[in-house]
C-alpha cells in the first residue's frame, strides 16, 4: 500500500532532517531524500512497512574492517523467497531506495538496497551537486562488483535480520537486481560478470562509455555496451524518450545488439514522452503513468525469470 509523503518543510528537506548513527563511517546512515536532487516532489510516494521486516543494516565487505550500508525489506514469513538487489542512483541510500525495497518486499521478494559510495563520504546529505560527482567517481567498477557479491555471500549466510524463524529466508538460486540511473549501468554489468545473478531490469543507466572530460569518463572500465554481446542473462532495458544523457542512437544500437545475439531475452522498452529518473516519485521528472506501467514490466520480468 502506497501513500502521499508527508513533507515535514513546504522546500523539502534540510541537512537537519537527517541523522548519522555513531558507529563511524560504515554505520552512517542518511535518513529523507538526497538533498542535491532539488526540491521534494509532493507526489513522493512511501511505502508502509506493515508484514514486513525492514530495517537499515551493515554488510561485510572486502575490505577489512569496512561494513557496507544496507537496507533490507522482506516479508516477516518470508520463507525461499526470491531475492532482488536493488542498486541506487548517484546519491546512494536514501528514502526512495528504502521505499522501494518496500515495494518489492509486499510483493513477496527480499529486497536489498546499499550505498556503495559511503566508503568516502554520504552522498544523500551533500547539498552541492558537484561534489556528489566528486564522491561517486570514487567508487570504481571493480569495487561496485565486490560489493554486490559480498551482499549475495551475506545473504547466503541466512543472516539474522528478525526473522522468527532462522529459516532460510531468501532463495539464493533466484537472485535479480535492478537500478536507477549509475544503479542501471551496475545492473546491466552485475549480470554479465556476477554467475549468482539469474536477470536483471534497468533503469536507464549509460550505455555506451562517456567521453573523457563528462562524469565518470575517466575510469578504464566496461560499459554496457561492451557486455551486451556476450550477455547470457535476461536483462529488461526501461528507458525514457527524451532522456537527455541517453541518446535514442544508443538505445538502438544496445537493441540491435541484443537482438543480434540471441544468447538471452533482453531488449529495452523506451517510454515516450519521458524524461530521466521518470521513476523516480520524489523528483520533478516523476511521470506516475510511465513509472506505473514500468514497475509493472519489472514485476512481470522477475516473475518469468526468477
Amino acid at each position: 500500500m502506497t501513500t502521499p509523503v508527508t513533507l515535514t518543510r513546504p522546500e523539502g528537506s534540510e541537512p537537519q532532517d537527517f541523522h548519522l548513527s555513531r558507529r563511524g563511517l560504515a554505520g552512517l546512515f542518511f535518513a529523507g531524500y538526497a538533498l542535491s536532487a532539488g526540491q521534494l516532489n509532493a507526489a513522493a510516494i512511501t511505502t508502509a512497512s506493515t508484514g514486513l521486516i525492514a530495517r537499515d543494516l551493515t554488510i561485510p565487505s572486502g575490505d577489512a574492517g569496512y561494513e557496507i550500508p544496507a537496507y533490507i525489506a522482506l516479508p516477516e514469513q518470508a520463507h525461499n523467497r526470491p531475492v532482488i538487489i536493488v542498486v541506487p542512483e548517484v546519491w546512494g541510500l536514501h528514502d526512495y531506495i528504502r521505499d522501494t525495497c518496500r515495494r518489492l518486499a509486499h510483493e513477496g521478494y527480499v529486497a536489498l538496497g546499499f550505498d556503495p559510495f559511503a566508503r568516502k563520504g554520504i552522498a544523500a546529505a551533500l547539498t552541492d551537486f558537484a561534489e556528489v560527482r566528486k564522491l561517486v567517481e570514487q567508487a570504481p567498477h571493480t569495487q561496485v562488483m565486490e560489493d554486490v557479491r559480498h551482499l549475495i555471500i551475506w545473504l547466503k549466510s541466512n543472516p539474522d535480520v528478525g526473522q522468527a524463524e532462522k529459516t532460510q529466508f531468501g532463495d539464493m538460486s533466484r537472485i535479480g537486481i535492478t537500478g536507477f540511473c549509475w544503479g542501471g549501468a551496475v545492473t546491466w554489468m552485475a549480470a554479465a560478470l556476477i554467475p549468482d545473478i539469474k536477470a536483471g531490469v534497468a533503469w536507464y543507466g549509460r550505455l555506451e562509455r562517456p567521453n573523457r572530460d563528462e562524469f565518470m569518463g575517466a575510469e578504464d572500465r566496461p560499459w554496457p555496451a561492451d557486455i551486451i554481446p556476450d550477455l547470457t542473462k535476461p536483462v529488461l532495458g526501461l528507458y525514457a524518450s527524451d532522456d537527455a544523457g541517453i541518446p535514442q542512437a544508443a538505445v538502438d544500437r544496445a537493441n540491435a545488439a541484443l537482438k543480434a545475439s540471441g544468447k538471452a531475452p533482453g531488449h529495452i522498452k523506451v517510454f515516450p514522452d519521458t524524461t530521466h529518473a521518470f521513476h523516480a516519485d520524489y523528483r520533478s521528472s516523476y511521470k506516475p503513468e510511465a513509472a506505473k506501467e514500468g514497475w509493472n514490466d519489472l514485476l512481470a520480468w522477475f516473475r518469468q525469470y526468477l
